[in-house]
């Protein structure tokens, strides 16, 4: 390849040359990090004693768990055993009430889902001038707290025969939770391009099954985010179940805790703790399991040709 010819007048080309550094110019001195600034120290106080916090309480968890005279103070057992475990280990102070809150936050996230996935589809695909006003509607219904809505709903159960019953408690759970969900499902499911649903329409599938083969495939990631949340949501409730379900038999872990809080301020501090261990155990397990199901990002690559 010849280079271009230079015109008359103009100055000659000359072939690149690396800048030399000057004499008296100082030398050009590798790179180093920067040093933590002052300031960093009092911030790095704070998150210590925020991080203690959380951290103590936890610590007094396990330590009172393993002691037989367990008390409020955080102390170290003079005798570690697993007496506190056994003794809860029964079925009627945890595997009946573990059943229940499986059962009970089960399925309110199984309902949840499936209406937050059905109301998000037309707020995410249908364009209309109501859908921002009715989306703020759904948000106005976070910020009802459950308490102002508990005595006309026990009346409504009252007079429709449905105290006492698993079913109808899961179903008012998971309305309960649903505006939330619905955000959540609409903006998971805005990320899951048309053109995908598009191509499957031409194909001759209609919108539900375009939108069980395609759009919820694809966001099964962001579907497992909304379960997770709506079951630890369901599984810490006490007030709904303590409310609406009446019999023993029927009520989850979070209302049976309240059975290790005796009289005149008598609690069992060491049973408290090993059922609060245990009891915490199956959302961490589901926490883990879909955390290994989903473990690459909220991506669709591969999903749309460049």
């Amino acid at each position: 390849m010849t280079a271009p010819a230079r015109t008359p007048g103009s100055p000659p080309v000359r072939p690149y040359a690396p800048r030399r550094r000057q004499a008296g110019s100082p030398p050009v001195r590798p790179y180093a990090p920067r040093r933590r600034q002052a300031g960093s120290t009092p911030a790095d106080l704070v998150l210590l004693l925020i991080g203690a916090c959380f951290l103590l309480p936890l610590l007094w968890l396990i330590l009172a768990s393993l002691d037989a005279e367990a008390g409020h103070e955080l102390r170290l057992p003079d005798r570690a055993g697993l007496d506190n475990f056994a003794a809860v280990l029964t079925p009627e102070l945890l595997l009946r009430p573990l059943w229940n809150s499986v059962l009970l936050s089960g399925g309110t996230a199984t309902v949840a889902v499936v209406a937050a996935v059905l109301a998000a589809y037309p707020l995410s695909r249908y364009r209309s001038r109501f859908n921002r006003p009715f989306m703020y509607t759904v948000l106005f219904g976070t910020c009802l707290p459950i308490t102002a809505i508990m005595v006309p709903v026990y009346g409504l159960f009252v007079q429709l025969e449905l105290l006492d019953s698993m079913t109808a408690t899961i179903f008012f759970m998971a309305t309960t939770t649903l505006p939330m969900a619905i955000w959540m499902t609409r903006n998971f499911m805005e990320g899951v391009p048309v053109s995908l649903e598009e191509a499957a329409w031409v194909d001759g599938a209609s919108r539900m099954t375009a939108l069980r083969t395609i759009v919820l495939p694809l966001m099964k990631q962001g579907l497992g985010v909304v379960f997770i949340f709506v079951f630890i949501q369901a599984w810490g409730n006490f007030f709904v179940p303590f409310v609406l379900l009446l019999s023993e038999a029927r009520q989850p872990a979070a209302v049976s805790i309240f059975s290790f809080f005796g009289q005149h301020g008598a609690v069992a501090y060491g049973q408290l703790a090993a059922f609060s261990i245990l009891y915490s155990l199956p959302v961490l397990v589901l926490y883990v399991i879909v955390a290994r199901g989903g473990s690459g990002s909220f991506a669709l690559s591969g999903a749309v040709r460049g």
